[in-house]
């Protein structure tokens, strides 16, 4: 019984030797080394300012909403009739076996 436990202290310390030595070490901030002065950055920002986006796909051409072939009164009209439709809210799932019964079949204006 004793030499069980002492192989199995053993192989216990030695995974924990293990996983010290393949532990990371820890490297402080390292100094910013710049490559290019206050002045030169300043004015490749202000170039790109002047370029725009150049990875927008989208921003050359504004959205342009297309005319409607109806009128303001008719789209209205039809808006207000629908809203106050009988079966507007109907859903067909409410009803057994997903079947609308016939006096909630009226037809929509």
């Amino acid at each position: 019984m004793k030499t069980s436990k002492t192989i199995a202290a053993v192989a216990l310390s030695m995974l924990a030797v293990a996983g010290v030595v393949h532990a990371e070490g820890y490297e402080p901030v390292q100094p910013l080394k710049a490559a290019t002065s206050r002045t030169e950055v300043a004015s490749e920002a202000a170039a790109a300012a002047r370029d725009g986006n150049v990875y927008g796909d989208v921003i050359e051409a504004p959205p342009v909403s297309r005319p409607s072939s109806r009128d303001r009164a008719s789209v209205r009209a039809e808006a207000v009739a629908t809203a106050h439709a009988p079966n507007q809210n109907l859903d067909r799932r409410a009803f057994a076996n997903s079947e609308v019964p016939p006096q909630f079949r009226t037809a929509r204006p």
